[in-house]
């Protein structure tokens, strides 16, 4: 069959406007749609809403992380797949699908309204990942396009053969590419402006099948949702019909193999449930236990949901209508999914701060615990005050204590300038313990931040892997190559400081090293954290230090000296614990949550919520076939060229009266049995 329709000036092209160029449609009637009007505000604030909500990621885990990632990815899915296609094509069909579960009947119900076996019913069908969806030919350009589900391929059926849309390799089946897509059919017992897409079973043994069903109920105008009456209490379909409530969607439900004579009881039932589950007034369409023949159901059988349909397809304001409020009902329930999305962000934002935070305090803590060791004299101990000691000679140091401070200066010069050789062993004391507590400060920080993490969820799962509860591998060799070029840094300051006073730099020029040497011991100068003799000996040793240089720069100089030298030891340490806590903050960086706030989308949310929406009236036809208030122009639209019919239209049970159909099987006064005859010039009974 053809899916072309050249010459008919009244058929949207979906290849101009409402196809590829993803510009909106403008349908005359419709409101919403044209420049200017409600639907074209509306289709930019939805586009705007899906641009932040695909900037939007939930990596960090945490309690209600994942029920927020399938809420975003919804609420995209309904965007692209349904929302903005249909906004921008709003004149194409309607499109039913139908969903339920294992065994439910839908592919025969499809295959009994069409007359013919179109889709692929019995135990094959959970692997089948190419669903059907027909259409009248006149309409198979609205499905070849993107204009619906561009997500998913397409495969085209013509006559028995298949063929791929831009061409594609064809596998009516999908299982050897591992991909879904739609199977088109073409058929001329669907009524245009209507198609039905056979959906696979919401509760497969297939994962992706499961999926792909609720991705095809997402993207429908009418949920036609297939349930049989020894099953529709069963929670798997009460699930997904509270979905259909939640989106206000347009629905219909099909009690499929009800027994004769419990039709009244079971559709009573079920309308109770349905209104105590907020979905009052959905129409019951009842098709009763009946053998099928050849693998169709008799049209008697399927009539009531024929008619229901063809009267739908027949009504351009009741399609119209069907199509408004489900878009209505998904913009509404797209704002709350969006909102909910939106504050998950901000707990992410948290999340990130809060790890943040955890790796800042344990090692900030690290750097005070640096500072604090050299400043409160436990570093003017052990091997650094025996090579002091050295320098100066322990006897002579002890008699020093008590003379001048003039005789100290010139004591420790000659003894600085002749004793040169014990200088690296001093300096390489001090290396070596500051190498010590500024090791020992980010270990006891890495365990900090470690547990911290690993108490955290977030963190928890960013762990996994990763060797972050111990310091990294060259910490030892970056911290004594710090500590080298402070010691560096600290020389630097005395002669520097020495230039200024060429006469003490005479004197002392070959002392710089000693120098250093007694300037690093004055930035340990406390004496807190020491006892008993230790106290006075290291004591002595600091003061002693700060009166030599004292004596040969100055008061003011000195404290200048020690607080600078003192500022660089910390600003090279505080870049090593920075490079090591880089460790932890680095894999948040690359997950970029610090700015994961949903400000962004709940603007954009709001955005939508402030567009203007129509009222559109009820039109749908009940359950008993009855059509809502009929559209003008009803008549102009029942033409030859624009209509079809499903194949129980007009089919009688066996023993109906046979003047005619009863009223909940046709419609009364020259309703669509009368339509059929003239649209076709046969009756439907004949085929």
């Amino acid at each position: 069959m053809s899916d072309d329709a050249p010459g008919r000036p009244d058929l949207p092209d979906p290849d101009g406007p409402a196809g590829r160029s993803g510009a909106p449609a403008v349908a005359e009637g419709v409101p919403g749609v044209a420049d200017g009007a409600p639907g074209g505000g509306l289709v930019e604030a939805l586009e705007l809403l899906g641009l932040r909500l695909g900037q939007v990621e939930l990596p960090l885990e945490g309690t209600g992380v994942a029920e927020a990632r399938a809420v975003r990815r919804q609420a995209v899915e309904q965007l692209d797949d349904y929302l903005l296609p249909r906004l921008r094509a709003v004149a194409a069909p309607v499109l039913a699908v139908l969903g339920g579960s294992t065994g439910a009947g839908k592919s025969t119900l499809v295959n009994s309204l069409l007359g013919a076996p179109v889709s692929t019913a019995g135990v094959l069908r959970p692997t089948t990942r190419w669903p059907v969806l027909v259409h009248h030919p006149l309409d198979g350009r609205w499905f070849t396009t993107d204009r619906v589900l561009p997500g998913l391929a397409r495969l085209v059926a013509d006559r028995g053969t298949s063929r791929a849309v831009d061409g594609g390799t064809p596998d009516t089946t999908g299982t050897a590419a591992g991909h879904a897509g739609l199977r088109l059919v073409a058929s001329d017992a669907v009524p245009q402006g209507l198609a039905l897409l056979d959906a696979p079973d919401i509760d497969s043994v297939v994962d992706e099948n499961r999926a792909l069903a609720r991705q095809l109920l997402g993207a429908a105008d009418l949920w036609l949702f297939v349930t049989t009456a020894a099953r529709y209490a069963d929670a798997v379909p009460w699930e997904l019909l509270a979905t259909a409530a939640q989106r206000r969607v347009e629905l219909a439900l099909v009690l499929d193999r009800v027994d004769p004579g419990e039709e009244d009881a079971v559709r009573t039932h079920l309308t109770a449930m349905l209104a105590e589950h907020g979905l009052g007034g959905t129409p019951v369409l009842v098709v009763p236990e009946v053998e099928p023949e050849d693998g169709l159901l008799p049209g008697w059988a399927v009539a009531p949901v024929a008619e229901w349909l063809t009267r739908l397809a027949a009504d351009p304001a009741a399609r119209r209508g069907v199509v408004e409020r489900t878009r209505d009902g998904l913009v509404a329930d797209l704002v709350v999914r969006a909102g909910l999305v939106a504050d998950a962000a901000d707990a992410q934002e948290a999340a990130d701060a809060r790890l943040r935070a955890a790796v800042r305090t344990a090692y900030g803590a690290a750097l005070v615990d640096v500072e604090r060791a050299t400043s409160d004299g436990r570093l003017l101990r052990g091997e650094v005050l025996a090579r002091w000691q050295d320098v100066v000679g322990t006897g002579e140091f002890m008699r020093s204590v008590e003379e001048r401070v003039a005789r100290w200066r010139d004591r420790l010069t000659s003894a600085v300038r002749g004793r040169r050789a014990e200088e690296p062993a001093l300096a390489d004391a001090i290396g070596r313990s500051l190498d010590a507590v500024v090791l020992d400060a980010a270990e006891q920080a890495a365990e900090r931040a470690y547990a911290a993490w690993r108490s955290d969820p977030g963190g928890a799962a960013l762990l996994d892997g990763l060797a972050l509860s111990r310091s990294s591998a060259r910490l030892r060799e970056e911290i004594a190559a710090q500590v080298r070029a402070w010691q560096d840094d600290v020389l630097a300051l005395v002669a520097d400081e020495g230039a200024d006073r060429r006469t003490q730099a005479r004197a002392l020029s070959f002392g710089v090293n000693g120098l250093g040497a007694a300037l690093m011991l004055a930035v340990f100068a406390s004496t807190g954290g020491l006892t008993g003799a230790e106290l006075g000996i290291a004591g002595g040793t600091a003061v002693l230090a700060q009166r030599l240089l004292e004596a040969v720069f100055g008061d003011d100089a000195v404290r200048r000296l020690t607080q600078s030298a003192h500022e660089r030891l910390l600003a090279r340490v505080h870049g090593v614990l920075d490079a090591e806590a880089a460790r932890f903050t680095a894999q948040l960086d690359a997950l970029g949550t610090a700015d994961a706030g949903g400000a962004g989308v709940r603007a954009a949310a709001a955005r939508v919520a402030a567009v203007p929406v129509l009222d559109t009236p009820s039109t749908v036809p009940g359950a008993d076939g009855a059509a809502g208030s009929p559209a003008p122009g009803h008549g102009d639209d029942a033409s030859p060229a624009r209509t079809g019919a499903l194949r129980g239209v007009g089919a009688r049970r066996p023993g109906a009266r046979p003047d005619g159909p009863s009223p909940a099987e046709a419609p009364a006064a020259g309703g669509l049995r009368g339509w059929w005859r003239r649209v076709t010039g046969r009756d439907e009974d004949a085929r």
